[in-house]
C-alpha cells in the first residue's frame, strides 16, 4: 500500500485496515519469537505501514478540528 492509496481511503477504511494490520503484525511478531521468519524485513515493513496510517488518521483529525 502506497502514500497515495492510503490518502484516497476513507476513514472508516482506515482504521478498520489499522486493526486488521495491527492484529496481523502482533502474530507474526509471536512467531519470530518462537521460530524465525524467512523474511524478517517484514516486520520492520509492517510496522512501518500501521505508523503510516497512524498518521494519516492523525492529520486528519487534526485538520477537522
Amino acid at each position: 500500500m502506497k502514500k497515495e492509496e492510503i490518502k484516497e481511503m476513507t476513514t472508516a477504511d482506515l482504521k478498520e485496515r489499522l486493526a486488521q494490520m495491527e492484529k496481523e503484525y502482533l502474530q507474526m511478531k509471536a512467531n519470530h519469537a518462537v521460530s524465525p521468519l524467512d523474511s524478517p524485513a517484514q516486520i520492520t515493513h509492517d510496522r512501518k505501514m500501521i505508523a503510516r496510517v497512524k498518521t494519516e488518521l492523525r492529520q486528519r483529525e487534526l485538520n477537522n478540528k
